[in-house]
């Protein structure tokens, strides 16, 4: 496992806060943790456990997994759509409902394709219009 990469994790929660439109004291008591902590963590002073980086990415409402890997706990998978959530957190044009509705889409397509795969079932015929459905509202919207 790679070492915790303690700089770059705190610039990255601090982005994904700003993003979100929370202060660093909302963000600290959505997480259960001290604001004097949290602001630690963003300067980079701070180890946080991965508990804590747990509760913290779900004050964000981003994936855990994001900020092990981002921290170094992890190692990335295969991309796994890593760099397309953080850059859907990251848009400033759309809100965080649009955010959240985009990432709900995204992770439909992915169960459907690893529920397809594992079935691989020739009669698959039923998925494709399942996926254009869903996917038009996402893109008129």
């Amino acid at each position: 496992m790679a070492s915790l990469n303690v700089g770059s994790l705190g610039e990255y929660i601090r982005e994904q806060r700003r993003n979100a439109q929370y202060s660093l004291r909302q963000l600290a008591e959505a997480a259960g943790v001290s604001n004097p902590y949290l602001s630690q963590i963003e300067r980079g002073l701070r180890k946080p456990s991965a508990e804590i980086l747990q509760q913290i990415a779900k004050a964000l409402r981003i994936s855990a997994e994001t900020l092990y890997v981002q921290a170094g706990i992890l190692e990335e998978r295969r991309n796994d759509g890593l760099e397309l959530r953080a850059a859907i957190l990251a848009d400033p044009l759309i809100n965080e409902q649009q955010k959240q509705a985009l990432l709900a889409v995204y992770d439909a397509f992915l169960k459907e394709n690893r529920e397809g795969a594992a079935a691989a079932e020739p009669a698959g015929s039923t998925a494709p219009p399942a996926s254009a459905s869903a996917a038009a509202p996402a893109a008129d919207g």
